[in-house]
C-alpha cells in the first residue's frame, strides 16, 4: 500500500471542486462555528492497499458532504449533483501519482438537528497508482 498519494489526490479534488463551484464554499474543515448558508466540506476518508506487483496504489474512499440551511433539500441537491459532476467518472491531474478509477459510490441526505439543515454526504472512490 502506499499512501503517498493523500495529499496530491486531496489537493486535486478541492481544486477541482472550487473551479465547479464558484458560488459555494469548499472547506477541508469544517467551518468555525460550523458554519451557515450552503457550502462543500472535503473529507473524511478511508485508505485501503491497492498494490500489486508492478507498483505501490490505493483505493481512497472520500466523502463530500453538502451542507444547507435553505429550506426543504432542493438547494442542496442541486449542489450535490453539481459536486457529482465535478468528480464521478472524471480525471483529475496529480501533482503526484495518478487516478486510475474515479466513481461515485452512494449519496445519504438528511436533516441535522432540529431539521433546519440539510447534509448530503456523496462517497466517491478513487484509486491511485504512486
Amino acid at each position: 500500500m502506499s499512501y503517498g498519494v493523500a495529499a496530491a489526490l486531496q489537493a486535486a479534488v478541492y481544486q477541482r471542486l472550487v473551479s465547479a463551484l464558484p458560488d459555494v464554499a469548499v472547506f477541508d474543515a469544517p467551518p468555525e462555528g460550523g458554519g451557515s448558508g450552503r457550502f462543500v466540506l472535503i473529507g473524511p476518508e478511508e485508505a485501503l492497499d491497492a498494490g500489486d506487483k508492478t507498483g505501490g496504489g490505493a483505493l481512497h474512499r472520500v466523502q463530500i458532504s453538502v451542507i444547507s440551511d435553505a429550506a426543504g433539500f432542493l438547494s442542496a441537491k442541486e449542489i450535490a449533483v453539481r459536486v457529482s459532476d465535478a468528480l464521478a467518472d472524471q480525471a483529475l491531474v496529480l501533482a503526484r501519482g495518478r487516478v486510475v478509477l474515479m466513481r461515485f459510490v452512494r449519496a445519504v441526505a438528511r436533516r441535522l438537528g432540529a431539521g433546519a439543515t440539510r447534509r448530503i454526504d456523496l462517497r466517491f472512490d478513487i484509486r491511485v497508482e504512486d
